[in-house]
């Protein structure tokens, strides 16, 4: 038995193609209807804009169809290009794509639900013949929505991206930004938090056989992603997979900004931290739009004393660090600071034990595992500090004090 021609296909005796061109209207209504109460993106449509596009775009697609059913024929590549160009304007108008899909499959269901009222139990080839090119429609042009959609979206990403670089550009330089602003379709805002991040290594990055830069490549990208669903409005960044600055928008006064908003932005980086693999710390500004420049230099050097001093991964403000960001100042009181701890200059076995002790909390046991020697030697090499410095980094007293020359003596250092 060989399987009907398609262009013959016969349901309850009626030929199904000439059918579908009988009530094309009458189903494209019937298919915008059901887009308008099933998928959230069409009801949020005009209403005039469906009555007329959209219906218009579903009656096309039902004599589409018919025509593959008369003529056994899948669409050609002008039918293709008129869905790319509808799918492109779909997405213009910002409707996900899932939405755009859902629509074809939607409107197949009601074209097929049609056809298989007018079915008798004898029809059943004719059904599966039916159904077989039905599948092979929808994926051809599903396929070609999806093509036509991504097209608009890179184009639009591509102008998305350089209106906002632009705008970042023109934040950080202390250029015109209202202008850059308006260009970009983005509304500045009273306030920048502004950050300077710097990001650790993740572990696939030193991983033999692995390559470095693919591996970083992802882990920005997730630093990305993650930074853009937390933060509410435009986020404008240039980083790399070692960090670099970025602007988050917020809604109060820079000196208006709650401490419920830093606990926020604390919890958000912990959170890239644990996302990316990596370990993260930045220094961060409140700056209106016309002071990023300078809010991005302090945030930088707030990130900087930070780690110096031995701070750990996680989010910086300079009310954090304000006593190690005065000893990195230039002037004479730095210097003399510094050199208190000269004469350890040609001996970095004990300036690195003297690290170990303060970032310890003068726990000797403990700073004797961290550096694997026995407490005695720990104990050793201390008494060897004080005979250089004549400072003696047990004893409270002087604790502040070596804690201070070492800030100084490492923004001293070129």
């Amino acid at each position: 038995m060989t399987e009907p021609k398609p262009a013959g296909i016969i349901l309850g005796g009626v030929p199904v193609a000439r059918h579908l061109t009988a009530h094309a209207h009458d189903l494209a209504l019937r298919v915008v209807e059901e887009l308008a109460g099933q998928l959230a993106a069409y009801a949020a449509l005009p209403d005039e804009q469906l009555r007329t596009d959209i219906v218009r775009v579903a009656h096309r697609s039902i004599r589409s169809f018919a025509r593959v059913l008369d003529s056994g024929r899948l669409p050609d590549a002008e039918r293709l290009a008129a869905i790319e160009e509808s799918a492109a304007r779909r997405a213009e108008e910002g409707l996900r794509l899932g939405a755009v899909v859902s629509a074809y499959h939607l409107g197949a269901r009601v074209c097929a639900d049609e056809l298989a009222a007018l079915a008798r139990p004898a029809d059943l080839p004719a059904v599966l013949q039916l159904n077989r090119l039905l599948l092979d429609y929808l994926g051809r042009v599903t396929a070609a929505g999806v093509d036509g959609y991504f097209q608009e979206r890179q184009a639009a990403f591509g102008e998305e991206h350089s209106a906002r670089r632009a705008l970042l550009d023109a934040l950080l330089d202390g250029a015109s930004a209202p202008d850059a602003a308006g260009r970009a379709g983005i509304r500045l805002p009273p306030c920048y938090l502004v950050l300077s991040l710097a990001v650790g290594p993740h572990p696939d990055e030193r991983t033999p056989g692995v390559d470095p830069v693919i591996a970083g490549r992802r882990k920005l990208r997730r630093l990305r992603v993650e930074l853009e669903r937390h933060v509410r409005g435009v986020t404008l960044s240039a980083l790399t997979a070692d960090g670099g600055p970025a602007l988050l928008p917020a809604e109060s006064a820079p000196g208006a900004v709650r401490a419920a908003t830093w606990e926020w932005l604390a919890g958000v980086l912990a959170h890239l931290t644990r996302v990316a693999g990596a370990e993260v710390t930045a220094g961060v500004v409140a700056a209106a739009p016309d002071g990023v420049p300078g809010a991005v230099r302090l945030a930088e050097e707030v990130r900087t004393v930070a780690a110096a001093a031995g701070r750990p991964p996680g989010l910086y403000r300079l009310a954090d660090v304000l006593l190690e960001y005065q000893l990195t100042r230039p002037g004479p009181a730095r210097d003399e600071l510094a050199g208190l701890l000269a004469p350890l200059g040609a001996k970095p076995e004990l300036l690195a034990t003297l690290r170990a002790y303060l970032a310890h909390g003068m726990d000797r046991r403990g700073t004797a595992r961290a550096l694997s020697v026995h407490p005695n030697t720990l104990d050793y090499r201390l008494r060897r500090v004080t005979a250089f410095t004549g400072l003696d980094a047990t004893r409270p007293a002087d604790a502040a004090r070596v804690q201070a020359a070492l800030t100084a003596h490492d923004a001293a250092r070129p």
